[in-house]
């Protein structure tokens, strides 16, 4: 990572989940880029995975120096969508930001739930019922508080069928 002495960072634009394509092709190129990521829990063949996702959905950050760097070969690079402007100045990014995406302390994992929060049923019998999100149940299912006939009552429901309330 050496810093170039006229460089600032610019803000890249990638196409639909193309991030990390265009961060190798943009790399290869000799740019100096930066593509901040994090984990997160998701649903996938109905069970909790951890992934890591960028930060920020097609954006990723990029260094070019003001005066002596051809910017031209950005725009045609696979997996780039543009360098986002505004009018046809292009989008600096203070260098504070990157230092402290840089040097932030990684998150723990963003959940899919947080316990305690709110959940509401989106499908099956129970469609419609709200909730309190208590702890996953295995991989597939969840428990949830939900008050039925006046008492509290704990539900194991498929994590695929809760949505945020």
């Amino acid at each position: 990572m050496s810093e170039i002495s006229n460089a600032a960072w610019y803000v890249v634009h990638t196409k639909p989940r193309q991030e990390t394509r265009a961060l190798e092709n943009l790399q290869n190129q000799g740019f100096e880029c930066f593509l901040p990521t994090m984990e997160i829990e998701k649903l996938r063949n109905q069970r909790v995975m951890r992934v890591v996702e960028p930060m920020f959905s097609r954006y990723m950050f990029i260094q070019l120096d003001d005066t002596t760097q051809n910017w031209g070969p950005i725009r045609s690079t696979l997996g780039v969508s543009k360098l986002v402007s505004f009018g046809h100045i292009p989008a600096k990014v203070p260098p504070e930001l990157i230092d402290f995406l840089r040097q932030a302390p990684p998150e723990t994992v963003e959940r899919l739930f947080d316990v305690g929060s709110n959940v509401r049923v989106a499908n099956g019998p129970l469609k419609g019922l709200e909730g309190q999100y208590l702890a996953h149940d295995g991989e597939t299912r969840a428990f949830v508080l939900v008050e039925l006939l006046g008492q509290p009552q704990k539900l194991r429901v498929t994590l695929d069928s809760l949505r945020v309330a």
